[in-house]
């Protein structure tokens, strides 16, 4: 499987990402089998987060690390500080620290290898959790810091601040992108990448790893323009732009003898910056689709044909 690096970070992390947020311990079979085949196609890190399933998520990843024995081998990427409906305002010292905390307690393990921050508070100073973070570091706790749904300007002050002052700052980023564009956010507070901001990722080349990277099903074939079962979709995805994007992928994944979820895969899989795909099969077959589709090579006149409907390229 493809990989990429990630500063700071000592070892490669997989193209494709396992998503996690159904998992649970009363399903923990299903959890075994559907990471178990993730590991055997080349795969080696797993999406998870503070918040997913009340907790449930960690704790069944943390039963099949320990039956395993695998921890070394394996990369956990977990997100905390995400908003409670009863505390909105989580991104703080304690918060991080006490979430980080219950993290490593789930997971039974002593360190984390990507922690990020579910989410931002424009209101909280990118020193006081840089600092906080750096002091996690500096105790093992985690290898390398990341974020999750913030905008470009923040995580660019924030790492203005940690080079000025000798600190790690945030070598990896985690926001929505998908060759559908979200027209509002899928969950509240959260982000998806638009042109301005894969510009700064292309800028910066800092790593973007992509939760809902195929639309959320978008691209599977089982919904139409007509077909508005589905609220949330709807809600996020159903533009006549989308519907062009869709239209341009299939007829991509047809000269290709694939299929366009594939091309959706691909399509993110192809930037001009390191990417990578948080997918969530929870079945065989589903999984080798993703394996196949991050095997797709796309060029870059394909890549700006299928979402912007131009090319230099005539025979696309």
């Amino acid at each position: 499987m493809k990989m990429i690096n990630i500063k700071g970070f000592d070892k490669p992390i997989s193209s494709l990402i396992q998503g996690s947020d159904y998992f649970r311990p009363d399903i923990y079979e299903t959890v075994r089998s559907v990471l178990d085949r993730f590991i055997a196609i080349g795969g080696n890190t797993i999406d998870t987060a503070f918040g997913y399933m009340r907790g449930e998520s960690e704790v069944a990843i943390g039963m099949w690390l320990e039956e395993r024995n695998n921890r070394k081998d394996v990369i956990i990427l977990t997100k905390g500080a995400h908003p409670f409906p009863h505390i909105p305002r989580r991104v703080n010292r304690e918060c991080i620290t006490a979430d980080l905390t219950e993290s490593l307690k789930r997971l039974k393990t002593d360190y984390i290898d990507l922690y990020a921050l579910h989410r931002d508070d424009p209101d909280v100073p990118v020193s006081t959790i840089i600092d906080v973070l750096n002091e996690h570091i500096d105790a093992g706790r985690i290898k390398a810091i990341g974020v999750s749904n913030w905008t470009t300007e923040r995580i660019q002050e924030a790492n203005d601040y940690a080079a000025m002052n000798g600190k790690i700052g945030f070598t990896f980023n985690s926001p929505n992108l998908s060759l559908a564009k979200a027209q509002e956010p899928y969950f509240p507070g959260s982000i998806s990448a638009n042109a301005e901001y894969c510009s700064w990722h292309e800028k910066t080349q800092l790593p973007l790893l992509s939760w809902s990277s195929q639309a959320r099903g978008f691209f599977t074939g089982r919904f139409t323009p007509e077909d508005l079962s589905n609220k949330d979709l709807v809600r996020a995805f159903y533009t006549d732009a989308n519907w062009e994007r869709y239209h341009r992928a299939e007829q991509l994944a047809e000269e290709k003898g694939v299929s366009t979820i594939k091309i959706a895969l691909a399509y993110v899989l192809n930037q001009p910056f390191p990417t990578c795909a948080v997918i969530g099969p929870q079945n065989e077959e589903e999984l080798l689709s993703c394996y196949e589709g991050s095997k797709i090579i796309l060029t870059h006149e394909e890549v700006e044909w299928l979402e912007y409907g131009e090319s230099i390229n005539a025979n696309i």
